[in-house]
């Protein structure tokens, strides 16, 4: 600034004394002045000068000195702007740095926030599920308690349950004690059958033999009969039908031993009728019993 103020003081001087030597050197001045008044003029106007110029050279001094001095400040000032720039651009560049780390710490949350995000809905739909599978578990569980209530009702008839089973036990035991003796029986009448089989057989062999012998002793009364009576005629015997022709006769029923025969086998006949018929009336009783007797329980 000062510099500047110099500068524009010493262009006036300048100005000025270009502006003396036109009004001296005007052509109108040249005849009314001497020659040695233009010579001191100009002198006077060059020494105005030359003061004026040592006065600008003064303040030039001064204004380069104050350049100088402003320069030097101006460059420590530079210096100090510069450190402060760097300082300032390092601080810049850790801060930026530390906003790049800030952005890539950012982006990593950030895809991690859509992670969760994902994560949440998968949780929201997990608890969407189980809230539906509770209310279904809760729809089972009062299904359950009602089930458990039946049961605990009908625990309470496990009682009559248990007689109505152990009853029923008892039916089918004496079911298959009756089918038992059903076979029993069976087997029991098959043996008697062929018991009463081998007696049938033995009586009608007695019975041949009693017929055999009833026979023979008929043939044996016929010929004592002959014997006592060699030729009797005709007319002693005509009007008997037990005669017959040719000197042969029937059974006499008047006669003692063929009566006593017959007694005799129509007797023994109805002995062993009434043997084989008790012993089967007693068997069968003995079994009828045995069947409607009541049995003991098993413990």
């Amino acid at each position: 600034m000062a510099g500047r103020n110099h500068l524009q003081l010493r262009e006036t001087p300048l100005s000025r004394a270009a502006a003396l030597p036109r009004s001296t050197t005007d052509p109108r001045h040249l005849h009314t002045r001497p020659h040695h008044h233009l010579l001191e003029d100009r002198i006077s106007i060059q020494h105005r000068e030359i003061q004026s110029l040592l006065l600008d050279n003064q303040r030039l001094a001064d204004t380069h000195g104050a350049l100088k001095q402003e320069v030097s400040l101006s460059q420590q000032d530079l210096r100090h702007l510069s450190t402060l720039a760097a300082d300032i651009k390092a601080e810049r560049d850790n801060q930026i740095r530390e906003v790049y780390q800030r952005s890539l710490e950012l982006d990593a949350e950030l895809r991690s926030i859509d992670a969760i995000s994902a994560e949440l809905v998968q949780v929201r739909t997990d608890v969407h599920k189980l809230t539906v599978q509770r209310q279904d578990m809760t729809v089972q569980l009062k299904e359950m308690n009602s089930e458990i209530v039946k049961a605990k009702m009908e625990t309470q008839q496990v009682g009559a349950i248990k007689e109505e089973i152990e009853t029923v036990q008892q039916e089918i035991q004496r079911g298959r004690s009756a089918i038992e003796y059903e076979k029993k029986t069976r087997a029991f009448n098959l043996e008697q059958e062929k018991v009463l089989e081998k007696n049938r057989i033995l009586l009608v062999r007695e019975i041949m033999k009693l017929r055999t012998e009833l026979a023979n002793a008929e043939k044996r009364a016929r010929a004592a009969a002959a014997a006592g009576n060699p030729s009797p005629g005709y007319g002693r015997n005509y009007g008997r039908a037990e005669v017959g022709y040719g000197g042969s006769s029937y059974p006499d029923p008047n006669n003692p031993q063929q009566a006593n025969a017959k007694f005799i086998l129509v007797v023994v006949i109805l002995f062993l009728h009434f043997h084989l018929e008790q012993c089967l009336m007693a068997t069968m009783t003995l079994h009828i019993d045995e069947f409607l007797s009541p049995k003991q329980p098993k413990s």
